[in-house]
This record gives C-alpha cells, sequence and structure tokens, in this order.
C-alpha cells in the first residue's frame, strides 16, 4: 500500500479533531563501529582455524579446536551482531520510540505533543563518522537517549520540525469549533 505523496511528504491536512494516521518518518540503528571488534575476531579465529586444524598436538583432537573456535565466535561474534541488531529506534509522525533486546524486548515511546528538549552531544569519532548522541528530555520520564545516530543533523532536525506541527496540530484541535449554523427553514 502506498501512501499520498504531498509536498515534504508531510500528511495532507486533516479536519480539525480528526485522526491523523501515523506515517514512519525514519528508522535506523545505531553506528556499527563497535562491530569492527568482532570482525576482527572472526578473521582471527578463521585464521587460526585454518591453520591449526590437523595440526594439533597429540593430546588435542580437531573437534576441540572447533567447538573452541565456536565458542569463541558464538560470544564474541554472534551475540554483539545481535546486540546491534535488536537496537532499532524509530521516529514517526507521533512519536518517537526505542526497541532494544533480543530475547525480551523492551521499548520506550516519546510523543511529540507533550514537546522535549533535544541535546546534541558529538564525540571526536563521531564527528569524523557524521554520527552523535541526542539526548531527548521533556523533563517527567527518564531521558530518551539515541545513542551513535548516523547522519545526528538530520535526524535532530526531522524532531525539531515534528515537534513543531504536532504542538500546532495539538492547539488547533484545541480550540473551540465555531457553532454550526442553524439549518435554513422548512417551508
Amino acid at each position: 500500500m502506498t501512501q499520498p505523496t504531498t509536498y515534504g511528504g508531510r500528511a495532507p491536512m486533516m479536519v480539525p479533531g480528526a485522526p491523523t494516521p501515523e506515517l514512519r518518518v525514519a528508522r535506523f540503528r545505531g553506528r556499527a563501529l563497535r562491530l569492527v571488534w568482532s570482525a576482527l575476531v572472526l578473521v582471527a579465529v578463521a585464521g587460526a582455524l585454518g591453520y591449526l586444524y590437523g595440526n594439533l598436538p597429540a593430546p588435542l583432537e580437531n573437534w576441540m579446536l572447533l567447538t573452541a573456535a565456536a565458542v569463541v565466535v558464538l560470544f564474541l561474534v554472534l551475540l554483539p551482531f545481535l546486540s546491534w541488531w535488536a537496537h532499532v529506534y524509530t521516529i514517526t509522525t507521533r512519536r518517537v520510540m526505542e526497541r532494544r533486546g533480543i530475547f525480551g524486548v523492551h521499548r520506550r515511546e516519546l510523543t511529540h505533543v507533550r514537546g522535549y528538549t533535544i541535546q546534541e552531544t558529538r564525540g571526536l569519532v563521531q564527528r569524523m563518522w557524521g554520527a552523535g548522541t541526542l539526548t531527548l528530555s521533556n523533563g517527567v520520564d527518564e531521558p530518551l537517549v539515541l545513542a551513535n545516530v548516523p547522519s545526528v543533523a538530520l535526524v535532530h532536525e526531522a524532531l525539531i520540525d515534528q515537534v513543531e506541527v504536532n504542538q500546532i496540530l495539538a492547539h488547533r484541535d484545541a480550540q473551540a469549533l465555531p457553532p454550526m449554523p442553524p439549518p435554513p427553514p422548512v417551508p
């Protein structure tokens, strides 16, 4: 199903009080820079396995080598990758959501209508890669931290736009509608 295209990708203007559809603005994961170490471990394990398979001293056997390699790959490669893969940030036209967890899923939301402050933090390595960390705080709940966001300036602007649009729409919907004119008299 496709969504109607409009100027700027915004939903068409709705009648005040009518529900507006929730559209996805962005979905992303943190930068995968921390997976570099996992990739190096995987290459090292493959090299060691290729070199040592069939060349082990007498008390050790090949199945022991394969088991040790599988355990190292599981804990130092596969689990960090799954942890990164399972941590997703989603920005919609109504809220910001963080979903994380491999086996048990933890989800947090922050609505645009309530408004929040956005703090952008960028370290030296993050600046080199165009990434950053955004901290969203509404003053009531625990701050929502979007860590290692790629294209952080673009995401920051999208969040500001969504807060502004949602507060304008909330203000418009809160205004009392003018009374309806009486129906014309029946002859």
